[in-house]
């Protein structure tokens, strides 16, 4: 579901989805909860659930920091990863120009083949979080087997071989990591402890009776406000490859590579 927001809605939308759902659901809670325990209003419980939201608030919040610090700098890596193999391609690429001819017609071949599976068929999948591993495997062998069938011929020629070679192991090494990046998810309790405290907090401001009804709808609509946003940045940064705030596919079709996308 939440990929489907990402890749149907705009972030604005999505926000405003998300964020105005909880707001919503979360007044509507308070008053149906003024009905039922009408005892609230008098603050009765006041004390109590004050010590537990400032309590049970500071350890979410916590909980919260970790888990959008740590998807935020997963998000990066991922970005870097990304760059560093359509980069080490473009080295490639430009290595090529030492080989003869023939070698570095079989190698801008096999390159921009290369490139197309990953913009055109691999980042598809990744953005519905599925594996890609399938739909650059045999672009890769082709990398391989174009380095692979070339002997070089001089030292000059050796030279740029042997950095090609090396920047072709790191690529699938990037490539890994980028396929197992799109798959991977928040651990379970990670989600438990980050929805499911959401939900606590909301409840828990629900039990606050505050006589003016007004100022505890705004303290409530305040608190899910502050616990969307933070759902729906979580949400966001949990999928690096779906949505507008997502790692672009753009460093495979810029700079050096950019020959292999037509004039």
């Amino acid at each position: 579901m939440g990929l489907w927001l990402l890749n149907h809605l705009n972030t604005a939308s999505l926000a405003i989805l998300i964020v105005g759902g909880i707001v919503v659901l979360s007044l509507v809670a308070c008053l149906v909860t003024r009905r039922i325990f009408p005892a609230l209003i008098n603050g009765v419980t006041n004390d109590v659930s004050r010590t537990v939201l400032e309590l049970f608030g500071a350890i979410y919040g916590i909980v919260l920091a970790f888990v959008i610090v740590t998807l935020w700098t997963e998000l990066e890596q991922v970005q870097v990863v990304v760059t560093s193999e359509a980069t080490d391609l473009a080295v490639i690429s430009r290595n090529a120009h030492a080989f003869p001819d023939e070698v570095q017609k079989k190698l801008d071949q096999a390159i921009g083949g290369y490139v197309h599976a990953v913009v055109e068929d691999a980042w598809p999948l990744m953005r519905n979080g599925k594996n890609s591993l399938s739909a650059t495997s045999g672009k890769l062998e082709a990398l391989y087997g174009a380095l692979q069938d070339y002997n070089p011929k001089s030292n000059s020629e050796q030279a740029f071989y042997d950095k090609s070679v090396e920047r072709l192991n790191d690529i699938t090494e990037q490539r890994r990591t980028r396929i197992l990046a799109a798959t991977q998810r928040l651990p379970i309790l990670l989600q438990v402890l980050t929805y499911g405290g959401a939900l606590v907090v909301i409840m828990i401001t629900l039990l606050y009776g505050v006589e003016n009804l007004k100022v505890e709808l705004l303290f409530v609509g305040s608190i899910a406000l502050l616990v969307g946003l933070s759902l729906t940045l979580v949400l966001v940064l949990d999928h690096p490859f779906a949505g507008e705030v997502s790692v672009s596919p753009r460093p495979f079709m810029e700079g050096q590579l950019r020959k292999y996308w037509g004039p």
